[in-house]
Formats: structure tokens, C-alpha cells, sequence
């Protein structure tokens, strides 16, 4: 428990008779003023402070109790019930609204409320009840109110936006009606993972090889082939300090999958792994849970430094002091998982409810190191700005619009992020800037069933995607033709195993269907699609591809790597791949070769150093 520091620097103990006396005789003599007691008035800080607890510890406690506004009582009774008798005003505001007020003026009456709460140390941000008028209180003071998430019964079609934020003297400033965007995320997510899984076997995901970030090309790529697209259109318009929206969902599942196990870099191509092809087997909703519980526990970003427009984050101090995104995301995803299923809740709500409700976490212990534009004029660290709306809030946004509803957990409803908020503008360098982040603009968000699932707020998703099933008709000759264009799925899968030879014409090539058998592809998959779109049977020299392919594509395996070994003559070779031990240990490869197995190569040298022969390492 939080113990009160008096100024010798020594703990003492949380009754009332000890709060008082830490108080100063002047303010004591001012509260004493105010209790209903024969004059003279005690003048010694000693006599004064047990005069007022003595008014605190009988019946008159009921009577001061009285005297309290709604909002004061509202106050105690939080205090009251706190394991550690504490009221935090920060919490308290976002819960009530307000907080009551309380004179700073010297020698202003006080008000009844400083008779309950007091002090915390040196915080000002943090009021507590003494221990032993807190037992006094329970026994007639009822619980506080729980926090309640407020749900909107109806999204609105459109947000209302200033036009501008400079208005001329003497003129109304003016709105517009921005239409709000919706987006339903579960099915989208399902089919974006399949499309992903078909990228990935196409070699068509690229990231560095440091930050583990995709390549503008593959964000390109993948954008291309989004269900619906991304969210924004990718536009070249540089809003603020040369930077556009950018990708958001085709940014985000590159780093899910990796988060998640599922792929390993080659070069600079993400490749599906063994444990990812497993993964990508089982139902596509567990896959999608796997991914998100990977995530919260992910070290390969902090989602806060895709708010790039904020300095100081990555280097030196500032990156010291920032605090660790594995710890911050199980205390949003625990918050998510309170909201109702299917009701849409705005995100202005939903903030308000994580600070009133405890679920609260830090972005920095140093918000000083942080800045826009200058360290110096531009440092987050000044007073009179709401902390918790640029930073918490915004890594919130980014959690939620880039993550949960690319995973498909929440469906969102939002605009652009341009003029969407102007909580940042109070900032030096920040007139001009026309967002924070790219995520400002989302406004509701809604927890789907799926998310419901992935939260374990659910047993089981029963998904209604439905999977595109384009007529197409296939040839003797290996060609198949389609009678429409194909969806971005269907064209993927084609082009797992055939060419493109002109439009909505493909042929199956051997050497590409080769490669996706040899990565754990199914010949079954390509045959159900085939004949689930063509109403005629398969011809049979496709039937005979298909066989041929899936049994070639599996004939060999490896047994590991091995050691080509160059002996001085024939004779040597010879002699040692015919002698008793050392031909357990290696092959004849040719006249003078040896092959050796990587893992035998000790005990080979350790055989051939007792026939007297030896091999220099190179």
C-alpha cells in the first residue's frame, strides 16, 4: 500500500489524526472555521487537527457526509472502495465526466470534500480517504457505479467536419458532412489469408531483411489483391511532413504472418514454413487466432512507430524510455474483449471506458523524448495537452484499424484521416498538419463473431464464406479457358500451377506444378477446382498431368547434406568405401569422390585418422 511521506522523508501511517497533521496551520485553522463548534477556536496545529478528526469519528460523520455534492460523494465512494483508498482523478474524469471543484485560492473556504480525501504524497493526480475514516465510511456508504460502455444503436451516415480551421473575424465557421465508410471484416479476413498464402507461394512477398517491413512493391502487390482493396486508395498526396496515408492492411499481414511463425525470409521473399503449411491446413478461423494470439505477444513492432509523424521513438533515449508493445496489447485486447458482439461502439467510447475502467498502460516514461518536427519547441512533454488521446489513443487506432481488423476481429466504420481530429493541433509545427496518423479517421468499430472466437468470448465461428466458382472449361492440351474474368482467389490458385498465355486463358505447366507440390500444395485442391467449374469431365491427358505431377513431385526426398570428399588416387577411394567402417560413413560418387553425410563427417575424419590418412579443413 502507498504510504504518505512527510517531509523528514519518513513513512507514516494512513489514519486521519496523521493526514491532518501534515497539513499547514493555516489551512487547518481555515477548516476548523468551517465546523460547527464552540468559540474559541484551538489555535495549536496539534489541538486543531484532533478537534476535526474527533468531528470526523462520531455522529457528525453523517452530517459532513451530507454536506457533499453528487459528484463529491461520487468521489468518496470510489475512494471508499479502492483496495488502497485512493481516487484517481484521472480515471475519475473519464468515468464521470468532470471532477469537482476545489478551491486553490489561499485562504478560500474549503470544501467539504477535503474533509474525506487527502494528499497523496506529493501527487496532485490522486486524492486518498485515511484508512480509519474509510472503515467508518463503509459501514453506511454505498459501492460506486461500475463502468458502462456506451453502444451505438445506429451508425450515422456522415461525421461532421470543420472546413476550416481559420475563421474570419465576425463569421460562423462552416461544416461539412463527411459519409462515414463500413467495412464487414470477418469474411474479408478470411479470404485476404487465402489470397496471402497464394502470394507467398508465388514468391511475391518481399520485406528487409533488418526491420522486417514488405517492400513498396509488395505493399503494391498485396494491395492489388485485398478483398475490396485497403482501406484507403493508395494516393501520392504528401499530407503532412512528406508522408501520405499509406497502406494499412497490406502493410499489416506481412507482419502478422511473421509474428505468427508462419513464414521465414529467403533472401528477401517470405516462404511459407513447414509449420506454416501445417497452420494453413486447419480451419481458416483457428488460423486467424493463432495469428492474433501470436501477435499480442509479438517483439517484431511497436505499433506506435507507424505513427511516424512522431520523433524520437527509435533512437537514443527516447527509444529507451518507450515501454514495450507486448505488454500494452494484452491490455487493449482484454478491453476489446468487453464489447458486445455484433453492436457497433465509437472509438471516442471506447477510450473513454479503458481509462475509467483501469485499462490503462504507458507509451513512454518520458514523453519529453518524444516530438514533432523539433526536439526542442515541438517535445510532447509540455503541459496542457491530453496525453492519453495523442499517445495512448492513437496506438489504440493503430491496434485496432491495422491489426484486429485486418485479422477480420472488428468491422470498422470510418472516413479520412484528413481533418478527422484537431486534438494535436495545440503542438508547435502542427498548424499545418492535416492528421496525426493515418488511423485517425476511425470512428466506430464493431467485435464481430469471429472476433468474438479469437477473444474466446465464443466456442466456435461458423463461417459463411463462400468461395468463388467461376465456369471455366479445360482442354486436352492443358489449357484452361474462362468465361469470365476470375476472382483474385481463383486467379491465384491458377497461377500456382499454370501460365498465363493471354486473357482468361491459362495452361498448366509441369515445372510450376512441380514447385507447388514440392511445398506442400495438394494436386486435390487444383483438381477440385477444376472440376467444380467445368461441367465436363476432365479430359484425360489432364487427369494424366495430374497423376504424373503427384507422383513426381514427391519422388525423391532429401536425407540431409553431404560432404563431396576428392581422394589423391583411385586406389584410396577404393580402398576406403570398401572398408568395413568407413563404408557405413560415405558413398563412392565416381572414381575419387566420397560422399559423406554432414552429420557423419566426425566420425569419418576419426576413421580415416586410424588407417593413417587425413583431410585438411578448408
Amino acid at each position: 500500500m502507498t504510504r504518505l511521506i512527510d517531509r523528514s522523508g519518513y513513512y507514516i501511517d494512513h489514519t486521519l489524526l496523521n493526514f491532518l497533521n501534515s497539513i499547514n496551520s493555516d489551512r487547518l485553522r481555515v477548516m476548523v472555521g468551517q465546523l460547527s463548534i464552540p468559540r474559541p477556536h484551538p489555535t495549536r496545529k496539534a489541538e486543531m487537527a484532533a478537534v476535526i478528526a474527533d468531528q470526523l469519528s462520531g455522529e457528525f460523520l453523517r452530517d459532513f457526509w451530507n454536506k457533499l455534492g453528487k459528484l463529491e460523494q461520487l468521489a468518496v465512494r470510489e475512494a471508499a472502495y479502492d483496495p488502497l483508498g485512493e481516487v484517481d482523478w484521472v480515471r475519475f474524469r473519464a468515468k464521470y465526466g468532470s471532477i469537482p471543484k476545489r478551491s486553490k485560492k489561499y485562504g478560500a473556504p474549503p470544501s467539504h470534500l477535503e474533509f474525506f480525501l487527502y494528499s497523496c504524497g506529493h501527487s496532485t493526480a490522486i486524492s486518498l480517504v485515511p484508512d480509519d475514516l474509510k472503515a467508518r465510511l463503509l459501514k453506511f456508504v454505498e459501492q460506486p457505479p461500475e463502468v458502462k460502455l456506451a453502444i451505438e444503436p445506429e451508425l450515422p451516415e456522415y461525421v461532421e467536419q470543420r472546413e476550416s480551421r481559420y475563421v474570419p473575424p465576425g463569421q460562423e465557421p462552416k461544416f461539412l458532412q463527411v459519409p462515414i465508410v463500413v467495412r464487414v471484416m470477418d469474411q474479408v479476413a478470411l479470404k485476404d489469408l487465402t489470397t496471402m498464402l497464394k502470394l507467398l507461394e508465388n514468391g511475391k512477398i518481399s520485406v528487409s531483411d533488418k526491420t522486417r517491413r514488405p517492400s513498396l512493391a509488395t505493399i503494391k502487390t498485396i494491395s492489388n489483391n485485398l478483398d475490396g482493396g485497403d482501406f484507403f486508395e493508395p494516393d501520392q498526396e504528401k499530407y503532412y511532413i512528406g508522408k501520405g496515408v499509406g497502406a494499412i492492411r497490406a502493410f499489416a499481414w506481412p507482419m502478422l504472418l511473421q509474428a505468427g511463425k508462419l513464414v521465414q525470409l529467403n533472401g528477401s521473399k517470405l516462404a511459407v514454413t513447414k509449420a506454416g503449411r501445417d497452420t494453413f491446413k486447419a480451419p481458416l478461423e483457428d488460423t486467424i487466432r493463432n495469428l492474433w494470439n501470436k501477435w499480442i505477444n509479438s517483439t517484431i513492432i511497436d505499433e506506435f512507430s507507424r505513427i511516424d509523424v512522431i520523433s524520437g521513438q527509435t533512437r537514443g533515449k527516447g527509444r529507451r524510455a518507450m515501454t514495450a508493445a507486448s505488454g500494452r496489447r494484452p491490455v487493449v485486447s482484454e478491453a476489446l474483449g468487453q464489447c458486445p458482439v455484433d453492436q457497433w461502439v465509437r472509438f471516442d467510447e471506447f477510450s473513454r471506458f479503458m481509462q475509467a475502467d483501469g485499462y490503462g498502460f504507458e507509451i513512454t516514461r518520458n514523453p519529453w523524448l518524444l516530438y514533432i518536427s523539433d526536439a526542442e519547441y515541438g517535445s510532447l512533454g509540455y503541459s496542457g495537452h491530453d496525453e492519453w488521446h495523442i499517445l495512448q489513443g492513437r496506438y489504440i487506432r493503430c491496434l485496432l484499424f491495422e491489426y484486429a481488423a485486418t485479422l477480420g476481429l472488428i468491422d470498422v466504420a470510418y472516413v479520412h484521416p484528413d481533418n478527422a481530429r484537431d486534438d494535436f493541433h495545440g503542438f508547435w509545427a502542427a498548424e499545418e498538419m492535416r492528421f496525426l496518423s493515418r488511423y485517425d479517421g476511425l470512428e466506430y468499430f464493431r467485435l464481430n463473431p469471429l472476433g468474438a472466437y479469437c477473444l474466446g468470448l465464443a466456442d466456435k465461428y461458423e463461417s459463411k464464406l463462400s468461395l468463388d466458382t467461376t465456369p471455366v472449361q479445360v482442354f486436352s492440351d492443358l489449357r484452361i479457358c474462362a468465361e469470365k474474368p476470375l476472382s483474385t482467389q481463383e486467379s491465384l490458385l491458377l497461377e500456382t500451377w499454370a501460365n498465363v498465355e493471354a486473357e482468361g486463358v491459362w495452361r498448366l505447366d509441369r515445372t510450376k506444378s512441380v514447385i507447388a507440390v514440392e511445398n506442400g500444395q495438394g494436386i486435390g485442391d487444383l483438381r477440385l477446382f477444376l472440376e467444380d467449374r467445368d461441367q465436363q469431365p476432365l479430359p484425360e491427358k489432364v487427369e494424366g498431368f495430374l497423376r504424373s505431377v503427384e507422383r513426381n513431385g514427391q519422388a525423391l526426398g532429401e536425407q540431409g547434406r553431404a560432404l563431396l570428399v576428392e581422394c589423391a588416387t583411385e586406389e584410396i577411394a577404393a580402398m576406403l568405401s570398401s572398408d568395413k567402417k568407413i563404408s557405413k560413413l560415405c558413398l563412392l560418387a565416381g572414381k575419387k569422390h566420397l560422399a559423406v553425410k554432414e552429420s557423419s563427417e566426425a566420425n569419418f575424419r576419426k576413421a580415416i585418422r586410424d588407417l593413417g590418412f587425413g583431410m585438411p579443413r578448408k
